[in-house]
């Protein structure tokens, strides 16, 4: 063999060394291609599954809106009420203060005189039971000792 035949299996060598190098680089790069391909299905699903739940809660959010437009319709009839409760609240204040400025005085005092003619009957009417009381209990003490007189006499004029 000569030097140039040498040199050419040498090349030959090398190159079948470049050619099985590449074929593991290229083997690896598919592999890598593979887990990449893997990545963007799985990441594809990911986003498809964030997508569902946007739109889940777009709906929620929708709900939400329709729900605060009824209690928002609610309050304004709630305000309604209570601004009627309020006007009533002042006529019936007012309505009072005129009874107690125009009424209230006279009956005042007619409440006061009456109290005081009530207490006045029922009084007299204690005094006259308790006069009446005292007459009859001096007329039985008066009567018992005419009673007692009397028999002291009867008993010195038998003796």
């Amino acid at each position: 063999m000569s030097g140039g035949a040498i040199a050419g299996l040498i090349a030959a060598g090398a190159f079948s060394v470049l050619v099985l190098f590449g074929c593991y680089v290229l083997y690896k790069l598919g592999k890598i291609f593979d887990e990449t391909a893997a990545r963007v299905r799985q990441t594809g699903l990911t986003i498809d599954e964030g997508t569902a739940r946007v739109r889940q809660a777009g709906a929620t959010v929708d709900e939400v809106n329709v729900a605060l437009a009824h209690v928002n319709k609610e309050l304004e009839r709630v305000d309604a009420i209570t601004a009627n409760v309020q006007t009533i609240s002042t006529n019936v204040s007012s309505l009072t203060s005129l009874f107690a400025a125009t009424l209230g005085g006279p009956l005042v005092r007619v409440a006061a005189f009456s109290y005081g003619v009530r207490r006045a009957v029922s009084k007299r009417g204690t005094a006259d039971v308790t006069a009446r009381v005292s007459a009859e209990m001096k007329a039985e003490r008066s009567e018992n000792k005419a009673i007692r007189k009397a028999a002291r006499k009867a008993r010195a004029g038998s003796a």
